[in-house]
């Protein structure tokens, strides 16, 4: 071979080089977008989960409040009953309104039980989707890292692995798209 061959076959090889690591430039700056969208997705539904947990607490405040209302009027209705009265009909008519409001409030609490259920129940959710999307995130960037690896090594092995883990984390995070 002559020299300038030799010249012509090593600028040949390089350009070949740099065109391969362009590639897994491009494919790791597309995981770092991915990665930053998988990450908004896990912040937004961890604050769901959160503001769905200070939803759910009021409920079940709402529901303890009502039924310790319920049983003080409970108790006032009895006292009433028990106690001799100057006014009977008076003293009827406070107890009948008092039954009304505690049949009423009674009445509410499952109502009240059931909706704190749903929230908590929607919790769960906001969770689990932030779970598959925590989880879809680390396997993004661990992928990064893992692709950056083959500009310093040139080793295609670590770019190979690094997609594969892209794609894991593609298909978890997209696992929490799907949960509802």
């Amino acid at each position: 071979m002559e020299p300038t061959e030799i010249q012509e076959f090593s600028k040949e090889m390089k350009e070949a080089g740099e065109k391969a690591l362009t590639s897994v430039s491009l494919a790791i700056s597309i995981l770092a977008v991915l990665v930053a969208m998988v990450t908004v997705l896990s912040h937004r539904s961890h604050t769901e989960a959160v503001l769905l947990q200070s939803r759910a607490n009021d409920q079940w405040e709402e529901y303890q409040s009502r039924k310790l209302r319920a049983e003080n009027l409970q108790v006032t209705v009895d006292l009433l009953t028990l106690q001799p009265v100057n006014d009977k009909a008076a003293t009827q008519k406070k107890v009948d309104e008092y039954t009304a409001k505690v049949t009423k409030w009674t009445g509410q609490l499952e109502e009240d039980q059931k909706k704190a259920k749903d929230l908590e129940a929607e919790v769960a959710v906001a969770e689990d989707k932030a779970s598959h999307f925590d989880l879809g995130e680390a396997l993004l960037q661990i992928s990064v890292v893992m692709a950056s690896i083959t500009l310093l090594t040139k080793k295609n092995a670590y770019f190979f692995f690094g997609l594969t883990l892209g794609i894991a984390g593609l298909v978890v995070a997209a696992l929490g798209v799907a949960i509802h």
